[in-house]
């Protein structure tokens, strides 16, 4: 469990990451001795979250451990900004607007259910982030704070099957595996 000043030098690593990408001056770099900490080190899913005047701007992560937190900060920032094709490259005179989230997530767990009931009854709005697999290769995920748009456990289900590329009610089939995690979340 890292802490709220851990992840505020997470958040000025993110914003300095895309500032100094962009050619921008740095607002507030973090210091060598402040990446030295240890619990920054460690290898964990990292998703980083940008939001311009309160809508979505990128957001790109590791749903698994692949690098060091840092190092996951650093270039998730830069594809969140530059390469979230959902979106236009971020340029120098939006950075300023930007309100940066990292989520650093727990490694993800199947979510055994026994039907489409059982599937709304085991999920914990506000609390799991899900990850849908199809066979053919689809899958999707939602991060946690998504709930909040989408309270609703079948609207969060539907629309994370079509930000997969599936029919909105594919949840229901029982085709897909489903996974949870859980997040630590710092934001701006």
């Amino acid at each position: 469990m890292l802490t709220k000043q851990q992840g505020g030098v997470l958040l000025r690593l993110a914003r300095q990451t895309i500032e100094e990408r962009l050619g921008l001056a740095t607002t507030n770099p973090v210091s060598p001795q402040e990446l030295d900490d240890p619990a920054l080190q460690q290898v964990q899913g990292v998703f980083v979250t940008l939001n311009k005047q309160g809508m979505l701007r990128g957001c790109i992560g590791s749903l698994q451990g692949v690098e060091s937190i840092i190092d996951g900060v650093r270039r998730h920032a830069v594809n969140a900004a530059l390469h979230d094709q959902r979106f236009p490259m971020l340029t120098a005179n939006e950075v300023a607007e930007l309100r940066i989230d990292i989520s650093i997530l727990t490694p993800p767990q199947n979510l055994a259910c026994t039907d489409d009931e059982d599937l709304i009854r085991k999920l914990r709005p506000q609390v799991d982030g899900v990850i849908l697999s199809a066979p053919g290769g689809a899958g999707a995920t939602f991060l946690p704070q998504v709930w909040e748009q989408l309270p609703v456990p079948e609207m969060f289900l539907g629309h994370l099957c079509r930000k997969a590329g599936l029919p909105e009610d594919t949840w229901r089939t029982g085709e897909l595996t489903v996974q949870t995690y859980q997040v630590q979340h710092f934001e701006e």
